[in-house]
């Protein structure tokens, strides 16, 4: 569809709310924002370090973009899952081959909507990055190739030192390329995008060291 949704009251809320906090208190930057598609649906990865990971990747579209993101089932008790909903999450059941919510993550990036992804699945130690990184999973690239939607490299860093007021960098990339992979069956070439995807991240993390 052509255009993006507008957000809900409640995530104008929330957003809101939480933007003096990240604005003033993280002293958040974002760079990059060019890169964005101004309308329509996309696919939005980063590293991930922290729970609050979906935060600094969406003040910076406040209030014109509307990011959804995966959040644990278990998290959606009352009234924590109130505002989880509100500030843009949908279930997914880890630990299980979630297809319910991998069908409503393509749905929400075809009716135009930003799906925020990270390929990382689990939050890193620390935030470090480690020496040896099990293989990303594989949902953000075959939520961009089964859609048609472009896939958005991110870094975000900060996260992990919340409780030092450390300062929040988010830098949005370049669209990672996989026109050369669109119209091949998902699964044989899912893997190919989510490493070049992960390429992207890494050098966008590299750039906040």
């Amino acid at each position: 569809m052509s255009g993006h949704p507008r957000p809900s009251v409640a995530y104008l809320v929330v957003g809101g709310l939480t933007w003096p906090l990240l604005r003033i208190a993280y002293r958040l930057k974002a760079t990059g924002l060019e890169h964005l598609p101004r309308e329509g649906g996309y696919v939005l990865s980063a590293n991930h370090t922290s729970s609050f990971d979906p935060w600094p990747l969406a003040i910076p579209l406040y209030p014109r973009r509307f990011l959804r993101f995966m959040a644990k089932s278990e998290l959606f008790w009352p009234p924590l899952g109130w505002l989880i909903k509100g500030g843009g999450g949908f279930k997914v059941r880890r630990g299980e081959k979630d297809t319910t919510a991998i069908e409503t993550a393509e749905q929400l990036a075809r009716d135009g909507y930003v799906v925020v992804m990270f390929p990382e699945g689990t939050r890193r130690a620390k935030g470090l990055r480690k020496k040896r990184e099990a293989r990303a999973h594989t949902g953000a690239a075959r939520i961009a190739l089964s859609t048609g939607v472009p896939l958005i490299p991110a870094a975000i860093s900060g996260t992990d030192r919340l409780m030092r007021f450390a300062k929040l960098r988010v830098v949005y990339g370049a669209p990672v390329d996989v026109d050369d992979l669109r119209g091949q069956p998902v699964s044989d070439v899912a893997q190919e995008a989510t490493d070049r995807l992960m390429v992207a991240i890494y050098a966008l993390e590299d750039t906040l060291a």
